[in-house]
């Protein structure tokens, strides 16, 4: 294992943040001893194999975070790895509250990384779901079968921009906030753009 330099753009991130600075250091000091160069990405601490990103460091509000960006993919011997959200496709997170607690954990934490470094070596994927397995809101399949020209939008966008209008318009439990949500996306839709565009 090769020891990387430091990255002063973390240290000032560290610096100023306002939790969890003493475990931050600790899991940073774990993951510098590992073939990864460190930077400042989506505005957290992130950590790369030959520029593809692995791990972030993420400062919650009741807990620190190392997120496996294709933890999917991981073996979980010590059942460390958590699915932060149902919809979470590839991500894994490692949750911690204390520096005792990753001191306690570190053997099995470096296990992980290891794992992580060999699973991105290897060039593995996580497979995502395709659109058409995911489920379309009946609200959402009513638009598509009335507007031909929705469905040809909807069908040229990208999967990942498909599945982020599958995922938002599911996610409402209520039939009139899923129809409300449809009809403010339509003309976005229509533009060609996704969610975020």
């Amino acid at each position: 294992m090769a020891e990387h330099s430091v990255n002063p753009k973390i240290d000032a991130y560290i610096d100023n943040a306002p939790k969890w600075q003493d475990e931050m250091r600790k899991l940073r000091a774990i993951l510098l001893g590992f073939d990864l160069s460190e930077d400042l990405k989506w505005a957290k601490p992130c950590y790369a194999y030959n520029q593809s990103n692995i791990i972030v460091i993420i400062p919650f509000k009741e807990t620190c975070a190392l997120l496996f960006m294709k933890g999917a993919l991981l073996k979980d011997p010590y059942n460390l790895l958590i699915k932060p959200g149902e919809n979470t496709e590839s991500g894994r997170q490692m949750r911690f509250t204390s520096v005792s607690e990753i001191t306690e954990k570190e053997t099995m934490i470096k296990a992980y990384i290891a794992a992580a470094i060999e699973a991105e070596k290897a060039g593995l994927k996580v497979p995502n779901k395709k659109p058409s397995e995911l489920a379309i809101p009946a609200e959402f399949q009513a638009k598509l079968d009335e507007l031909p020209d929705l469905r040809r939008a909807f069908e040229a966008l990208t999967p990942g921009r498909q599945r982020a209008y599958l995922f938002y318009f599911s996610s409402a439990k209520q039939a009139e906030t899923r129809s409300s949500r449809v009809a403010k996306y339509i003309p976005v839709i229509l533009s060609g753009k996704g969610m975020d565009d």
